[in-house]
């Protein structure tokens, strides 16, 4: 079974003005992929830091709901105990042009063996490593039906 991490912003896709194409098609996969964690395709990985960035979430509605999501289905969680290692890790991620938050998720995933980190973020789509794959949600959905 795949083990995967879902950036905050992934997690905020679904909450985006849907008017532009491009958002939407990500929405839904977005959704699709949060449907196959509980129907257990999927393992969810989530760590301290994405609960410190939704904490920050200005929007009570959508930070409770995202909060009630990790609570009900993350399987793996990589608390603040490993700090130390997720620092050492970002610091060699921000080395390719990775700026710090998108490092210290990047790096959570990679220190919980996740398979797959997913961003809808276009910048952060260009950093590529041996240690994960860093995918679209609307990426993995069509290559899922190719494969399917």
């Amino acid at each position: 079974m795949l083990r995967v991490y879902l950036d905050n912003c992934c997690y905020n896709r679904p909450y985006d003005d849907q008017s532009q194409l491009k958002i939407s098609m990500e929405a839904q996969a977005n959704l699709e992929i949060q449907q196959q964690i509980p129907d257990g395709k999927l393992d969810l990985t989530v760590s301290y830091i994405l609960e410190a960035e939704n904490a920050a979430n200005p929007f009570a509605a959508k930070k409770i709901d995202i909060q009630s999501f990790i609570d009900s289905y993350a399987k793996v969680f990589v608390s603040d105990h490993m700090d130390a290692d997720v620092r050492k890790k970002a610091a060699e991620i921000m080395k390719t042009g990775v700026k710090l938050m998108d490092a210290c998720h990047i790096a959570c995933a990679v220190l919980a063996d996740c398979d797959v980190f997913f961003t809808t973020d276009k910048r952060l789509l260009k950093y590529q490593t041996d240690e994960i794959r860093v995918m679209n949600p609307a990426a993995f959905i069509l290559e899922q039906e190719v494969e399917g």
